[in-house]
């Protein structure tokens, strides 16, 4: 069954899932970046998230503010997680230096794994897109994992504005 799984699997994924191993590799190493930049895959991966999310239950009601309480719960840890992730500013540059972690690879593959999984248990049991227990359990992951994704991009937005000050 997994091998009838992997094969039906679009190309397009095997390239989404190298590109996200290259950026969390990046995120391993202390790096310069500049806030947008720090925050493009976070907003990425929420923005698949939330995408994945309304096609396969709608962004309303239950299966949003799963997503949402997830989301909160994950960034309130992730804040906790991230902080002394800041090593330097450079506000003339507009740049922030990163400690390198392991963090957002294990994220970004987790966002990846659970869409992966969504999509294949809704080809597979397609009455699991009915099921409110299926849409609050899979959008609450969703979530917690985007929550945790922003909580390093939030530090270096919240030590830039202190900086500033």
């Amino acid at each position: 069954m997994l091998q009838q799984i992997i094969s039906h699997t679009p190309l397009y994924v095997w390239a989404i899932l190298a590109f996200l191993v290259h950026r969390g590799v990046a995120a391993s190493r202390e790096r310069t970046m500049t806030l947008r930049a720090v925050a493009i895959v976070p907003l990425v991966m929420t923005a698949l998230a939330l995408q994945e999310i309304d096609r396969r239950f709608g962004l309303a009601g239950v299966p949003f503010a799963a997503w949402g309480a997830g989301a909160a719960a994950g960034a309130m840890v992730a804040w906790h997680v991230a902080a002394g992730s800041v090593t330097g500013l450079d506000h003339t540059a507009g740049t922030v230096t990163q400690r390198g972690s392991w963090l957002p690879l294990a994220m970004m593959l987790a966002v990846f794994s659970t869409r992966y999984a969504l999509a294949a248990a809704s080809a597979m049991q397609p009455a699991l897109q009915h099921s409110a227990t299926f849409a609050m359990s899979a959008s609450l992951l969703l979530g917690l994992f985007n929550g945790l994704l922003a909580g390093r991009p939030l530090r270096c937005v919240r030590a830039f504005t202190l900086a500033a000050r």
